[in-house]
């Protein structure tokens, strides 16, 4: 998670708050508004649920004790605030202690649709809204403390299910209607349209094949893992992860289904 990026968080001032100029306001109420319209109809139900139990403004950036003051009612958890981007270790600390870790910066306009950090929309709007649901917020626990006593290397495959879940993770529910969960999508105005279209192909999740997946963090994603509900994720969190990594290393990656980065 370590690499240089243009992007710098914002302090909060004495009394614990960040004053966001109205600039970057204006930028959270304009991505907010655009996702309330595409969001219904393609966002599963805990999210949305999520969202209304949260309230966010939608006219300017949230603060983060708004935000605890729900998480710690309803999950236990809270948020913390970090630089624009962290080391795994830290990531994984944070959540093993059921801290989400939170980048106190928002996108440029320019890369309004998506963008390769994670920023206060996509980690607020994003994955907040899913920390007040047992399953996501047990789930989230697990990782953190799975991800904080494995080595460098496991860490690589584990990631691999965090991005294929918490990130990029889709529900096929029994009827066959697709809703999304992961994070990355439902903060990607672009995203959220591209996975609900037919250029995507749409897998069963599966534990071990899910870590041999690999993925780039700077495309539209050509490969999504499909599990049946939210609650699915307590089933996941039962399951030998670390036994899977172990088998996922024997086994190698999969071929890549996108082009190599250029450069």
């Amino acid at each position: 998670m370590s690499k240089l990026t243009k992007y710098i968080a914002h302090l909060p001032d004495a009394s614990g708050r960040i004053q966001y100029p109205q600039d970057e306001d204006e930028i959270w109420q304009e991505l907010y508004a655009r996702q309330l319209v595409n969001l219904p109809g393609r966002a599963c139900q805990a999210y949305l649920d999520g969202l209304e139990r949260l309230a966010l403004p939608s006219d300017r950036i949230p603060q983060l004790s708004e935000i605890d003051a729900v998480l710690q009612e309803t999950t236990g958890w809270k948020t913390a605030a970090v630089p624009a981007l962290i080391s795994f270790g830290k990531f994984f600390e944070l959540l093993a202690n059921k801290s989400f870790p939170v980048a106190t910066f928002i996108r440029s306009r320019e890369e309004l649709d998506y963008l390769q950090e994670p920023d206060i929309f996509h980690e607020v709007f994003g994955h907040c809204p899913l920390l007040t649901n047992p399953s996501f917020a047990h789930f989230s626990h697990l990782y953190g403390q799975l991800g904080l006593a494995a080595s460098r290397e496991e860490r690589v495959f584990l990631a691999r299910l965090y991005w294929f879940t918490v990130e990029f993770g889709i529900i096929r529910a029994t009827n066959n209607d697709l809703s999304i969960y992961g994070g990355g999508i439902i903060s990607s105005p672009g995203e959220t349209l591209f996975v609900m279209g037919n250029e995507p192909e749409i897998r069963p999740f599966d534990l071990v094949d899910v870590m041999r997946t690999p993925y780039r963090i700077d495309i539209m994603q050509p490969i999504y893992y499909a599990i049946n509900s939210i609650s699915d994720l307590d089933g996941i969190a039962e399951m030998d992860i670390m036994g899977a990594v172990k088998k996922a290393q024997q086994l190698g990656l999969f071929a890549a289904t996108y082009p190599a980065k250029a450069g």
